[in-house]
């Protein structure tokens, strides 16, 4: 099955899917075969064992961990930034183990959007241009580029700091310039890492209620986290530990 074209993000229907996906039912639009992902030594470590998991689209899953458990080689190898070292990883039903390394990058490009603890914001680029900047690559036509800008930082509650320079903004505006840069190009599928790390209390609430919203609107949302109350606020629950995984009822 070929990966599908951009586009599918925030508008598009959920359906969800279980953890194991019966015969004939629902494509999960992320799926772990049997993933095992080790690192020569010696001696060799495997962060990742016999890993299987399915994802559907429009769940909401928290992926939570103590540091070192595996959390973060599992969002290199959602992400497309890492490979197993075993079994396949499958997104929207295409087994992504031969694309090319261009290949992947038009692919995350496309169907990924990213969102991490320390923000990754241009530092001397606007708001508006640090929003702009992925749809260079995602395929977003250039007419549509600046509008569809506005109305993801309109979203994010930003339309009054599009000429702001990142190091002006709070560290909540800061996080809320990257998920409006993570959605705009319309992925599939958001990786949240650590996204509330470098935020207080409120603030936190306020980003964590921004992705509920996105959720809402059919957004597939993984959010990886170390903070048990943060992962609770997801529908699917999945415990790692010293590379494997478990789901909570």
């Amino acid at each position: 099955m070929p990966l599908p074209p951009a586009g599918g993000g925030p508008n598009a229907t959920p359906t969800g899917a279980p953890a194991t996906v019966a015969m004939g039912g629902p494509v999960p639009l992320v799926e772990f075969v049997d993933v095992t992902r080790a690192f020569p030594g010696p001696p060799e470590v495997q962060a990742l064992k016999d890993v299987n998991l399915a994802i559907g689209q429009g769940d909401y899953v928290s992926i939570v961990g103590p540091s070192g458990s595996g959390k973060s080689t599992m969002l290199n190898i959602l992400g497309l930034l890492d490979r197993p070292s075993v079994g396949q990883y499958r997104l929207a039903g295409a087994h992504t183990g031969d694309l090319t390394e261009d290949e992947r990058a038009a692919v995350r490009a496309r169907l990924i959007g990213f969102v991490f603890q320390s923000f990754h914001l241009m530092q001397h680029r606007s708001v508006l241009d640090n929003v702009l900047m992925p749809m260079l690559y995602s395929g977003v036509p250039r007419a549509e580029r600046e509008s569809r800008a506005l109305a993801a930082l309109e979203r994010v509650g930003l339309s009054h700091r599009l000429g702001f320079l990142p190091s002006t903004l709070s560290g909540g505006e800061r996080q809320r310039v990257a998920v409006a840069r993570a959605v705009v190009s319309g992925p599939q599928l958001l990786l949240a890492d650590e996204p509330t790390g470098n935020l207080d209390q409120a603030t936190s609430g306020e980003v964590l209620a921004l992705f509920e919203e996105l959720h809402a609107d059919g957004l597939t949302l993984v959010v990886i986290t170390h903070d048990t109350a943060i992962a609770q606020r997801a529908s699917r629950h999945i415990r790692i530990l010293d590379g494997r995984c478990s789901e909570a009822a």
